[in-house]
């Protein structure tokens, strides 16, 4: 995950606001951005994201025939975000394409005859991640998975402890806004037995990378 020195992951509170289209136009910043991309091709097999952000990269208008990649992606999609035009997209980008989703009415459910690497995975009201992670390991072989989401997911999971490792990339930059997406962000604790949802880490490597940024690995202590 890339993110600020502050904790941030967007660079503001609007859907045009976006961490990776925004840097490379900010002096001190865009210099060491490609040590993150270059990082970031190294990423598991099987890769979660959020409708959300796919939408907010463009793939709902995209026209050309995509290059298909030995990756997977878990999607998590209700809104929906996505169109039937960019879930088409990604299931012929992706390896496997796993669309995870509480919407009966979600476009994936009428395209899953036309790609067969598509699934959907449907719950009722609200998704059980533990459910869809053991769902992942056993029906789909994920044993591992990059989370690739925002805070208000990457929240969830941690205090579901589904997240054994953080591998984060610290830009050397402040952005601040208490409305700007952060890499935890979600409902806050407020009672000593919300403290038990606090998850401690130990560290692996710190490693100072060029141009000021950093590189952090930790392990969860679940």
């Amino acid at each position: 995950m890339l993110m600020s020195v502050d904790g941030k992951i967007s660079t503001g509170d609007a859907d045009d606001r976006d961490i990776d289209k925004d840097l490379p136009h900010i002096d001190g910043a865009r210099e060491g951005l490609e040590q993150y991309y270059e990082l970031e091709r190294w990423t598991d097999l099987w890769s979660l994201n959020t409708g959300r952000v796919f939408a907010k990269i463009g793939v709902n208008e995209k026209t050309d025939e995509p290059t298909k990649l030995p990756v997977s992606f878990v999607v998590i999609d209700s809104k929906p975000h996505l169109t039937e035009s960019g879930v088409a997209y990604l299931a012929k980008k992706a390896h496997t394409f796993v669309l995870v989703t509480t919407n009966p009415t979600h476009p994936a459910h009428a395209l899953t005859d036309a790609h067969p690497n598509l699934h959907v995975i449907s719950y009722t009201e609200q998704i059980d991640f533990v459910d869809l992670f053991c769902q992942l390991k056993e029906t789909y072989i994920a044993d591992k998975l990059t989370v690739q989401s925002g805070g208000t997911l990457n929240t969830r999971l941690l205090r579901d402890g589904l997240i054994d490792r953080v591998l984060l990339v610290v830009a050397p930059l402040l952005i601040g806004g208490k409305d700007t997406a952060s890499l935890l962000d979600g409902k806050s604790l407020h009672t000593m037995k919300d403290l038990a949802e606090i998850r401690t880490l130990e560290l692996v490597q710190a490693k100072p990378l060029e141009h000021s940024y950093l590189l952090l690995e930790y392990k969860v202590r679940n």
